[in-house]
């Protein structure tokens, strides 16, 4: 196994350990110590997004790119988003369907590259897939944001909240189906 992928289970085991995290943080009596917890949870969740670009980085600067990791970056991906967003919506900092959207159109894609390796293809993440991940990043750090307390939680209930997640929710339907239509040979036939 080389680093990419090794990276990539890595990525697994932190987004396991961040769920941890944030279901011990309410058995923390003391604010100071809870947030602090909660800082620990979302330092696991930044650097488990950051080996996201890492792996990649590396396995196609020096040529390590493998099916082992095609097939698992992505799934990588799924595991971190559901935990993520799943978390979010416990924490009551999201409302449900948009992790339902979410989760949804990451379970099409990866039935879609299912369906193409029972064909012989792999399918890599294109352009709009990495975009779309690369935004639902940026809106998981707002989201633990809230959780620790940095942003005022209130906020959820605001404008803005609200159009960024609605926008978060329509690009990844967007992403899903690009995927859908570049690779529709695959469910046509």
């Amino acid at each position: 196994m080389n680093l990419p992928n090794k990276i990539t289970l890595a990525r697994i085991v932190m987004v396991f350990i961040f769920l941890v995290i944030c279901n011990v943080d309410v058995l923390i009596p003391d604010p100071y110590w809870r947030k602090i917890w909660r800082i620990v949870g979302f330092a696991f969740i930044i650097i488990a997004a950051l080996t996201d670009i890492l792996d990649g980085y590396i396995a196609r600067k020096y040529d390590m790119v493998t099916d082992f990791g095609k097939l698992m970056d992505p799934l990588a991906d799924k595991i971190f988003m559901v935990t993520a967003f799943v978390m979010l919506v416990h924490k009551q900092l999201l409302p449900g369907w948009v992790a339902v959207v979410i989760l949804s159109r990451e379970f099409l894609v990866t039935g879609l590259r299912l369906l193409a390796a029972n064909k012989g293809k792999v399918i890599s993440a294109d352009i709009t897939g990495k975009i779309k991940t690369l935004i639902q990043m940026i809106f998981l750090v707002f989201g633990a944001s809230m959780w620790i307390g940095w942003i005022n939680p209130e906020c959820r209930h605001g404008i803005l909240w609200t159009i960024f997640y609605t926008s978060v929710a329509l690009l990844t339907v967007y992403s899903g189906g690009v995927y859908f239509l570049k690779h529709r040979d695959l469910y046509l036939d």
